[in-house]
């Protein structure tokens, strides 16, 4: 059933999901790509690491089970669902982590975006400038009005992800997930195209 509205979608159906999902250059000698079969092995260790296990509660378990993730992810582009790309070296070999794009509401040009880094890549800005190129993409290029981004109140470092890469901390969602530890507290921040 299509629902009638009283305003046009800010973004057009169609818009994505009729393309194949872009790999997006990144500062620094990076890019973004969609996920690869050959990545499977990769993607199941990093939810072995503990931070990523800390923040991260829906966990694959098998390489399987990332495959069948990374078919539902290809259905997601597809379905106009969401966008999930690996972050690697230009080369497009060596995976460093993990940006998606999820949530996508063409009506109100609105998305949410997630991210994590493996160990040996931390500390080098890899998330920030991932987050800013598909940030910049999903603005510029699509034409998202905003972007979300949410992460435990505990969790700093992502704090200074979202900040560094224009995120603006708009408040505290109160015991609003569940980590492996109890109810967290949820920071949330923004990127307002044009703000």
């Amino acid at each position: 059933m299509t629902r009638a509205l009283s305003t046009p979608p800010v973004i057009a159906p169609g818009s994505l999901g009729g393309s194949p999902q872009p790999v997006l250059p990144v500062a620094g000698s990076l890019m973004l790509r969609p996920w690869e079969e050959a990545d499977a092995p990769t993607f199941l260790s990093a939810y072995q690491d503990d931070e990523i296990r800390r923040w991260h509660t829906r966990r694959p378990s098998t390489e399987g089970q990332v495959r069948e993730w990374f078919e539902a992810y290809r259905q997601d582009w597809q379905q106009e669902k969401g966008g999930h790309w690996a972050i690697t070296r230009d080369d497009g070999a060596e995976v460093l982590g993990r940006l998606a794009l999820r949530g996508l509401d063409f009506d109100d040009g609105t998305a949410g975006v997630a991210y994590w880094v493996l160990p040996a890549a931390r500390g080098a800005g890899v998330a920030t400038r991932g987050l800013k190129a598909l940030t910049a993409w999903a603005v510029a290029e699509i034409g998202f009005h905003r972007l979300e981004l949410d992460h435990s109140t505990r969790n700093h470092a992502s704090c200074r992800v979202a900040t560094n890469s224009g995120y603006l901390l708009e408040g505290t969602k109160r015991s609003a997930a569940v980590h492996d530890d109890g109810r967290h507290d949820m920071h949330l921040h923004a990127c307002i195209r044009g703000l």
